[in-house]
């Protein structure tokens, strides 16, 4: 066994090099759960659409279905983990995920899938949550916000790798193979936590509460302006990624022709510069503050959404330049995810499950509807993909700047 004391809490100190390396992995490969989920069978849109004898644009929806059964999930993750710690309900989502990859693969209807992918959802949400809820445990937030840095190292591996692997499954055994490999990789988690991931959250921390007590608790979140502002710029952020998810499979291989094995390879080289960005931020941190960072990366986002909007609808430049200011939006949120989540669960302590689940609950919505957004507004162009993404990064520069008022905790 890795770790001596995974029923009994641990902190960062007590770990040795070997202990740490294994602790980031795990946390990394829970974070991983939604872009492994997602990502890995974007090539297959197409194929799938045939197969189940559906529009495209419900394929499509079975994205945001995913998120918006991740928001919802994510509010029952956080509390119960306040109460019982950071192992049992994750072992417990986990189950429920692998169980749910097993119903994706024996689809045939085009509900059945959106209904298993909300199922999907519900179990991933744990890793989620609880990832985040055991880095705020253990860290305070400038060294919080560096360990999200290289967690994203970790889980950004999964859009590189993810539509590539999904696309050579889907040469060799068609798109149920790869819900197939999602069932293993869940289960592959769920053992690697169950035997190596501590617990964070000391028995005298852990707090009981009833139904309507976390209902106080959440209603005392969505009050404190300072959290709720961070939240709403941190589901901008998912937003511009996840536009862009729901809309490159068309944009690629519909529009721009690309093939489903090459669609994998720009998706990764976006995904290089996300976790590339993701890195740099562990030596900006060394000069600036969080709230800086974010605040910059926003406005360097917003302005490559509203050129990437132009070029889109001149056509100026072509696919090369969409695929340049794609870049940038896209590298712009490995700066902002690992900042923003740090800023807003900086202030609790106590209730660090329940905010960090608020906070992905609102993120996932947000997300889910500009996926949403893209699809309700599919006109056989890249303008419902760009313009979304150009609109979250301006809403969510908007929302930062004024996150700094109001502070506190439930």
């Amino acid at each position: 066994m890795v770790f001596a004391k995974t029923a009994a809490t641990i902190h960062p100190t007590e770990m040795t090099r070997r202990q740490l390396a294994v602790f980031v992995l795990i946390l990394g490969a829970l974070t991983a759960f939604s872009a492994m989920s997602i990502d890995m069978y974007l090539p297959a849109f197409p194929q799938m659409a045939r197969d189940l004898k559906v529009p495209l644009s419900t394929v499509q929806l079975s994205v945001s279905a995913f998120l918006f059964g991740s928001a919802a999930g994510q509010l029952f993750y956080g509390p119960l983990a306040d109460r019982w710690g950071r192992r049992r309900p994750l072992l417990v989502g986990l189950s429920l995920y692998v169980a749910s990859t097993i119903g994706c693969a024996m689809v045939h209807t085009g509900s059945g899938l959106l209904m298993w992918r909300v199922v999907m959802a519900l179990g991933g949400g744990a890793g989620m949550v609880i990832s985040r809820a055991v880095v705020r445990d253990l860290y305070d937030t400038a060294e919080a916000a560096r360990m999200f840095s290289l967690l994203m190292l970790v889980m950004g591996l999964a859009p590189i790798l993810a539509p590539v692997a999904g696309g050579q499954l889907l040469l060799l055994c068609g798109w149920r193979g790869i819900f197939v490999f999602l069932g293993v990789f869940g289960l592959a988690s769920l053992l690697a936590a169950a035997v190596a991931l501590p617990e964070s959250l000391p028995v005298e921390r852990r707090i009981r509460r009833s139904a309507s007590d976390m209902a106080k608790v959440y209603w005392h979140l969505m009050k404190n302006r300072h959290y709720l502002r961070y939240a709403v710029a941190l589901g901008c952020v998912a937003g511009v990624n996840f536009s862009y998810i729901s809309g490159a499979p068309f944009v690629f291989i519909e529009l721009h022709g690309l093939s489903p094995q090459f669609f994998g390879v720009f998706f990764g080289v976006n995904a290089c510069g996300l976790i590339g960005a993701s890195q740099m931020n562990r030596r900006l941190l060394r000069r600036f503050s969080p709230g800086a960072i974010a605040r910059s990366a926003f406005m360097v986002a917003g302005t490559a959404g509203i050129l990437l909007i132009a070029v889109t609808a001149t056509g100026f430049g072509g696919f090369p330049l969409q695929m340049l200011f794609i870049f940038v939006c896209l590298c712009m949120t490995g700066l902002l995810y690992p900042n923003i989540t740090a800023l807003a669960l900086a202030p609790f302590d106590k209730a660090a499950g329940s905010a960090s689940a608020l906070l992905g609950t609102i993120q996932y919505l947000l997300g889910a509807s500009g996926g949403a957004l893209v699809g309700a507004f599919h006109n056989g162009t890249a303008l419902p993909m760009t313009g979304t993404m150009a609109l979250c990064g301006t809403l969510g520069f908007v929302a930062v700047l004024g996150a700094g008022r109001g502070k506190g905790q439930p």
